[in-house]
C-alpha cells in the first residue's frame, strides 16, 4: 500500500522515515519532493577503452565535479551523469521507497534513473541519481532544484534482512555523494 501524505507525516513524526533536510512544503499527496545536490560524477570516456568491463573497479571512469551555486551545469543531449539528492533518507524495516522523476522535467527530456528507482527497507544515505538528457538540446541543472520525488510502500511484514545488513553485502549503504558502480564486487571471491 502506497503511503498518503497523512501517513508519511505520521511516519516522519515517529522517526521511522527520516528525511534530512525536509521542507514540509515538499510533502505531496503521496510522495516527497527531493532536490539535486551540487556533486555530480561525469564520465571520462577519453581515458578508457571503448567498452566498460563490469568485472573491473570503475572508480576512475568518472570524476567528481560540483555545480556552482549560481551557474548551472549543462547536461548535453545523450549525456549521462551520476548525481545525488540533497536529502539523506532513512527507511525502517517495513517500508520501501520508490524514486520517480518530476513530470515537468520528464516532459523536457530529463530522466533521473534507469534502474535505481527502488529503495530497500533499512536504507540510509543520499540517493544516487542516474541523470540522462534524452532531448535534442542541452539542459540546465541547478543545485537545489526539485529533481524527483520519493513515494513509500508498506511491506506485508518487516523484512528479515535489511539493506546494509552483513548477510546481504550491500554496496551503497551510507553513501553521501554520487557513488560509481561497484558491480565488480559481485565477481570477487567471498
Amino acid at each position: 500500500m502506497v503511503l498518503s501524505d497523512r501517513t508519511i507525516k505520521e511516519e516522519i513524526s515517529r522517526g521511522r522515515i527520516v528525511i534530512e533536510p525536509l521542507d514540509p512544503a515538499c510533502i505531496q499527496p503521496a510522495s516527497v519532493d527531493i532536490h539535486l545536490d551540487k556533486k555530480l560524477r561525469v564520465f571520462r570516456t577519453w581515458r578508457h577503452p571503448f567498452y566498460i568491463d563490469v568485472k573491473q573497479n570503475l572508480a576512475d571512469l568518472t570524476e567528481l565535479i560540483e555545480i556552482d551555486e549560481e551557474k548551472p551545469f549543462f547536461l548535453q543531449p545523450g549525456e549521462f551523469v551520476l548525481a545525488s539528492t540533497v536529502e539523506c533518507i532513512t527507511l525502517p524495516d517495513d517500508i520501501v521507497g520508490r524514486l520517480e522523476g518530476k513530470s515537468s522535467l520528464g516532459r523536457i527530456g530529463l530522466l533521473i534513473h534507469s534502474t535505481t528507482g527502488y529503495v530497500d527497507p533499512g536504507w540510509h544515505g543520499h540517493l544516487t541519481l542516474e541523470l540522462s538528457n534524452v532531448a535534442k538540446l542541452p539542459m540546465t541543472l541547478y543545485y537545489g532544484m526539485k529533481i524527483g520525488q520519493i513515494s513509500f510502500i508498506r511491506l506485508t511484514s518487516a523484512a528479515e534482512n535489511l539493506y546494509g545488513s552483513e548477510a546481504l553485502g550491500s554496496k551503497y549503504q551510507g553513501q553521501t555523494e554520487p557513488t560509481p558502480s561497484r558491480s565488480y564486487q559481485d565477481f570477487e571471491e567471498k
